[in-house]
């Protein structure tokens, strides 16, 4: 499985979150433009950088000029994250972890949690921001926690139904559409959740202190 980082042009990313995640075997790095102001913030080389370049300093791209590869791409039709992902995927990766993917932007916040569901069938993409961690699921999934991890869940219509064991509050074969009913601040109950989740996807957000120090990821 081959895994990467996408630095978005959120909120800029911790160096402790970004050395974690490479000892995790996601040690290849790609800037979603503007994201590359990040990467040179917290003196760390890319491998790459992709965009219509419209947001990266020129000082960073003379800086990252002959340190990575930089690919420009003019075509308006897709956000720059959206241009990674689909270098990404061409590459052979088939999981990505998106960093600073929100921030002081509510659209772009809005646009990149929809983009892991867009891109759900050829990439896992799993959020990291701050104490968050949000990954897209369907089917039958299990996960590793603790007990007393708050996990929330979140659907999108009626139609998507989910049945869990493990959960504080459990759900049978509930429906969780979005701005209607959710399940937020869940919490285990045990080591291990399992979920059943039919004609659809819902969004699963963890703690990720506790991900990180448990190494459930």
């Amino acid at each position: 499985m081959k895994k990467c980082i996408i630095i978005a042009n959120g909120q800029k990313p911790s160096k402790t979150v970004l050395n974690f995640l490479t000892k995790k075997n996601y040690n290849t790095i790609f800037c979603a433009d503007g994201g590359a102001n990040h990467a040179y913030s917290l003196k760390i080389i890319p491998d790459f950088i992709i965009g219509d370049l419209d947001s990266i300093n020129k000082k960073v791209l003379e800086y990252y000029s002959n340190k990575c590869k930089i690919i420009k791409y003019k075509s308006q039709y897709s956000t720059d994250v959206e241009k990674c992902l689909k270098y990404a995927i061409r590459k052979g990766f088939t999981e990505a972890i998106l960093l600073a993917a929100t921030g002081d932007r509510l659209d772009h916040s809005f646009c990149n949690l929809g983009i892991v569901l867009k891109f759900y069938d050829s990439i896992k993409i799993k959020i990291v921001h701050q104490k968050s961690f949000l990954f897209a699921a369907s089917g039958n999934i299990k996960f590793q926690t603790i007990k007393d991890e708050q996990i929330s869940i979140y659907g999108f219509n009626s139609k998507t139904k989910i049945t869990s064991h493990g959960l504080k509050y459990p759900l049978k074969n509930t429906a969780l559409p979005f701005g209607v009913k959710e399940s937020t601040s869940n919490s285990a109950t045990g080591s291990l959740v399992r979920l059943k989740i039919t004609r659809g996807k819902v969004f699963v957000i963890r703690q990720f202190e506790i991900i990180k120090k448990y190494g459930f990821i």
